[in-house]
């Protein structure tokens, strides 16, 4: 069984700044790529941001120059550094990882339960 765990959201007036944490845990062999989408009340599901092994990162244009992506490996643990942040920013982030349980396993996608990150103007 694999878990994400995600935690640092909250409320913040706009131009300040959050840190979210994810944390994989279970049984998990290895992990490739990382990263964390967002989902506004009635908007789909977007990409934010994407890290992979070897620390290769991709971002929405909406938050380049504003958000950094992270990883430790050693951890399993993703983060999400967000600054100036705007009202449209608000929305529940989700992590996801992809990894595989076993050396002989597929990879597969797993997603975190998502937490609230609220931009006030």
């Amino acid at each position: 069984q694999v878990q994400l765990v995600e935690s640092g959201g909250g409320l913040v007036q706009t131009g300040g700044s959050l840190r979210l944490s994810c944390t994989a845990s279970g049984s998990i062999f290895s992990i490739n790529t990382m990263g964390w989408y967002r989902q506004a009340p009635g908007k789909q599901r977007e990409l934010v941001a994407t890290i992979t092994t070897s620390s290769s990162t991709n971002y929405v244009d909406s938050v380049k120059g504003r958000f950094t992506i992270s990883r430790d490996n050693a951890k399993n643990t993703v983060y999400l550094d967000m600054n100036s942040l705007e009202p449209e920013d608000t929305a529940v982030y989700y992590c996801n990882a992809v990894l595989r349980a076993q050396r002989w396993s597929n990879f597969v996608s797993y997603w975190g339960q998502g937490t609230q990150v609220t931009v006030s103007s």
